[in-house]
């Protein structure tokens, strides 16, 4: 079993939610300060760590096992993102998917730090009718 810090689609009410396969919700959380978030193409969202000018990042930590991250959660994550680790901001390590750093600079990547929530950023640009 792992804690993984879930900041999208996969968290409770979500449309990937059910790629948890019952896993067990934690906690929500906040990630520590330090992380540029981008909204990928209206898609998904991505972390970026960076060393100044960061944000924290709403989320759910889960206690995932190994097989249901290996089998069902990792395979349907886009090419965009990868496994990395994240720091919530009480110091907690967490798995998470993050961007991959070949697509920081993709034309892509709306930055939604200043919102830090999916869920958020998703509500305002909904009665927005256009990105956040």
């Amino acid at each position: 079993m792992a804690l993984i810090f879930l900041n999208g689609g996969g968290m409770r009410g979500g449309p990937l939610h059910h790629q948890l396969r019952g896993t067990p919700l934690v906690r929500v959380a906040s990630s520590a300060p330090k992380y540029r978030y981008f909204s990928v193409g209206d898609r998904f969202p991505a972390m970026h760590e960076v060393p100044t000018g960061g944000g924290s990042v709403v989320g759910e930590v889960y206690d995932i096992s190994l097989a249901v991250l290996g089998e069902h959660l990792l395979p349907a994550e886009p090419p965009e993102l990868e496994l990395g680790v994240v720091e919530l901001a009480d110091g907690t390590p967490c798995l998470a998917t993050v961007l991959r750093r070949e697509y920081v600079a993709s034309p892509e990547l709306i930055d939604i730090t200043d919102i830090g929530d999916w869920r958020a950023y998703l509500a305002r640009r909904d009665a927005s009718g256009g990105p956040g």
